[in-house]
């Protein structure tokens, strides 16, 4: 196999072992979601066993002797000649360099984007906490309990009420 093709086997099949399929099927919410992504996942699995089994293999070597039996050893030697010099090019990279450097800055915003994202989703959830809690006790609280928790309320209606102001 050429170095190029293995390369691509390598990479598909590291790709392949890193993607958490399950976690992301449990992200998607509609019907229709669902059915696109095993679409996908089906279209990659026979990709990457396309990768691995084509490409993974060297080619059969051709049994020169077999053909100067059938055919005769003066064009069998033309052919032969002719498979020899064909000189299949390596692959050379020059595309992952020019693309390396704005992949990894996408990663560091993502990561910042992402830090980010998990502090507010715990600020919603403790905030959500505290709406069912203060729900709950709503029938029953007075006022004064209130106040104990909104104490910034306590002092505005203090002053509202010694400055004589009720809103009208």
């Amino acid at each position: 196999m050429s170095g190029a093709g293995k390369k691509v086997v390598d990479v598909a099949f590291k790709a392949s072992k890193s993607i958490d399929w399950e976690v992301m099927a449990k992200l998607l919410g509609s019907d229709e979601a669902r059915k696109e992504f095993a679409t996908l996942r089906r279209a990659f699995d026979e990709v990457n066993s396309t990768l691995q089994t084509k490409f993974s293999q060297e080619p059969e070597s051709i049994d020169w002797e077999y053909y100067r039996k059938g055919i005769g050893s003066r064009l069998v030697e033309m052919y032969k000649e002719a498979y020899d010099s064909v000189e299949i090019p390596k692959y050379v990279d020059n595309v992952t360099l020019q693309y390396k450097p704005k992949f990894d800055s996408l990663l560091v915003e993502l990561k910042e984007a992402e830090e980010k994202s998990l502090k507010e989703s715990e600020r919603l959830e403790k905030e959500i906490a505290e709406v069912k809690e203060l729900k709950k006790k709503l029938s029953t609280m007075t006022a004064d309990e209130y106040f104990e928790k909104h104490p910034e309320l306590k002092k505005k209606f203090d002053d509202e009420i010694r400055n004589d102001y009720w809103g009208y």
